[in-house]
C-alpha cells in the first residue's frame, strides 16, 4: 500500500508541476479572460490517458504500478478532469447511458455549484 500511495504520489507531482507550467506559459493571470491553458491541459490529460488506457489494455508488458504511475498519478495530477472522462466513457462503454448522464450532470453542475458555495461562504 505503501509503495502504490508513493508511486502515485510521484506521477502525480510531476503532472501537478507539468500542469502549473503550462498555466505560466500561457501567462493566465486572470480567470476573467477565456481560460485556454486550463482547457489545453484537460483536452491534453485526456487525450493522454485515452492513449495510455489503449496501450495499457494491449499490452502485458504494463503492470499496475505503470498504471498507478502514469494514469492515476501523472493524469490524475496533470487534470483530474481526464479521469472523469476515462469513467464517462467506462459508464457509456457498459451501455449505462442514464448512469452516465446523472454522472455527467451531478459532476458539472455539482462541481460549479460546490465551487460557489464554497467562494461564498468565505466571502
Amino acid at each position: 500500500m505503501l509503495k502504490n500511495l508513493l508511486i502515485v504520489g510521484l506521477g502525480g507531482g510531476v503532472g501537478s508541476m507539468l500542469r502549473y507550467a503550462v498555466h505560466k506559459i500561457f501567462n493566465v493571470q486572470s480567470t476573467v479572460e477565456f481560460p485556454a491553458s486550463t482547457l489545453l491541459v484537460n483536452l491534453s490529460g485526456c487525450f493522454l490517458i485515452g492513449i495510455l488506457w489503449g496501450l495499457l489494455s494491449r499490452s502485458l508488458i504494463w503492470n499496475e504500478e505503470m498504471k498507478l504511475l502514469l494514469m492515476t498519478g501523472f493524469c490524475g495530477g496533470f487534470t483530474t478532469f481526464s479521469a472523469f472522462t476515462l469513467e464517462g466513457m467506462g459508464l457509456l462503454k457498459e451501455n449505462k447511458i442514464a448512469l452516465f448522464f446523472i454522472y455527467l450532470t451531478a459532476s458539472v453542475v455539482g462541481g460549479l455549484l460546490a465551487t460557489f458555495i464554497g467562494i461564498r461562504i468565505i466571502k
